[in-house]
């Protein structure tokens, strides 16, 4: 529903399709499938399936034809994890054309942080809390995680900024929750540090608007157990349960609230699942393994 247009996009798509020898498109972004067809794309074409389209319900009749027309005319799908290809009932439509390439993580590039700079969010947040880090959105789960830290033993930071902030902490408020803490928006410097700091990632999303969930990602990537629920996507091929961390069912406040408390009460266990993160991580989410992945789907379009 947010989709921008350009009439200028149109000549200028055209020049680059010329020039370019694959033309690699996102999903769902309803103005590529216009520019795809009023440019009569002939070049090798593949989509970065990045999600279903779960709450424009209304609107999605009237794309249907378009997003279908789109999808069967390119030459290959790639879906980010393969929960979400079990899942998704559209993308079952295509199934001979679709590739699993998992988002992936260059930790090179993520900024070296000192002991100064850790020291200083240690005094502004302490340490051995629970972590999240995303935009503030309503399928994010964040009422839930609020509610779960009512009358728990355990802390938590969330970073980030987005549509319900205010109203997630006016729900805090309500609740004279003192084991939660905002911090908005932050560096990436301050994002390492507080991934050092903490004891482990959670990431509540309810709905299947979260695909995937990098941030589950940069927790492994970290060395950290997670704990995310089960929505039928890239969630729960990230974390899997009782390995990398512990997996719950959706807006269920009790169950997460039990899987921090088990996690902050057993150090052996946590320890454990954060390096089974870690392994998890190096094997199937580097930069380097998603870069060699779609190398190889585009080499596979030009031979074709």
């Amino acid at each position: 529903a947010s989709c921008g247009v350009s009439l200028s996009a149109l000549i200028g798509f055209r020049k680059l399709v010329e020039w370019a020898d694959i033309v690699h498109y996102h999903f769902p972004w309803p103005f590529a499938d216009i520019l795809h067809f009023i440019s009569r794309v002939r070049k090798p074409t593949l989509v970065t399936y990045h999600s279903d389209i779960i709450r424009q319900k209304n609107l999605l009749r009237f794309y249907t034809p378009l997003m279908r027309a789109f999808l069967s005319r390119v030459n290959s799908i790639v879906s980010t994890s393969p929960n979400y290809f079990a899942t998704s009932k559209e993308l079952g439509r295509y199934s001979e054309k679709v590739k699993i390439i998992p988002f992936g993580l260059d930790r090179s590039v993520y900024p070296v942080v000192s002991d100064d700079e850790v020291s200083d969010m240690r005094h502004r947040v302490g340490e051995g809390f629970f972590l999240f880090v995303g935009v503030l959105r309503y399928y994010k789960g964040l009422h839930i995680l609020i509610d779960a830290l009512h009358r728990a033993s355990v802390r938590c930071v969330i970073v980030g900024a987005g549509p319900v902030e205010r109203e997630l902490m006016r729900h805090a408020e309500r609740l004279k929750l003192a084991n939660v803490q905002f911090l908005g928006r932050v560096t990436d410097a301050e994002k390492v540090a507080l991934m050092k700091l903490c004891l482990a990632v959670i990431f509540p999303s309810h709905l299947r608007s979260e695909a995937f969930g990098v941030t589950l990602v940069e927790g492994a990537m970290f060395g950290k157990p997670l704990i995310s629920t089960e929505i039928g996507t890239g969630t729960t091929y990230i974390n899997l349960d009782g390995e990398t961390g512990i997996v719950v069912p959706p807006a269920d406040v009790k169950s997460l609230r039990a899987a921090m408390v088990r996690l902050a009460g057993d150090q052996a266990l946590s320890a454990r699942m954060g390096h089974a993160a870690k392994d998890r991580y190096e094997a199937l989410f580097s930069g380097h393994l998603m870069g060699q992945r779609y190398s190889e789907v585009y080499e596979a379009l030009l031979d074709g």
